[in-house]
């Protein structure tokens, strides 16, 4: 197609030139005064005209042509690969059967939470095993200390809470004049 195109391209640029000849032997001849060979150049340039026009009819068709072939194999590779997948869809379809792997994740799933239960009970042996007092107590100790550096006096904070219900306005007012001074002090130990 590519080929029979640029034959035909060729064979145009030729007739366009043969075109501008004419031209200008009617233009020689119309000037020397002959009418008869001005008329008879004047129909070869007309036929000369149909032919190019006819010519580049048959470009314009055979590039239709290419263009509806390249689309038709695009087309015929697209149907070869979709009938691939398809082929591979349905391998995987007849591998993938719904029951056997609904078994596998239940038990799966089951020897899980098996695991999980065995680890947790050894864990708690371990713990209970390894657990003393003298761990509990340096653990509070510490936890005393640190917060004694940062100034948090826990006891002191407790004993002075409200206990009951708090009534009123009043209350509030008082409570919330606590909360703002427990969000200063947090904001003090935040930045340092």
């Amino acid at each position: 197609m590519a080929n029979a195109t640029r034959g035909i391209e060729r064979e145009i640029h030729t007739l366009q030139l043969e075109e501008k000849r004419l031209v200008a032997e009617i233009k020689r001849t119309a000037k020397t005064g002959n009418e008869g060979a001005t008329k008879i150049l004047a129909r070869q340039l007309i036929r000369l005209r149909q032919q190019i026009a006819n010519l580049q009819s048959s470009r314009a068709q055979m590039r239709g042509i290419a263009t509806h072939t390249q689309a038709m194999s695009a087309q015929t590779s697209v149907a070869v690969g979709m009938k691939g997948a398809s082929k591979a869809m349905a391998s995987m379809n007849k591998q993938m059967a719904p029951a056997k792997q609904a078994k596998v994740i239940q038990e799966f799933q089951r020897q899980s939470a098996q695991m999980d239960m065995t680890t947790e009970m050894m864990s708690d042996a371990i713990d209970d095993a390894l657990d003393n007092d003298e761990a509990e107590d340096e653990t509070e100790e510490l936890t005393n200390q640190v917060l004694d550096e940062i100034g948090v006096d826990v006891a002191s904070q407790l004993s002075s809470a409200p206990k009951g219900k708090i009534a009123g306005k009043n209350a509030d007012s008082a409570g919330s004049s606590n909360i703002d001074e427990l969000e200063k002090r947090l904001a003090a130990l935040r930045n340092p």
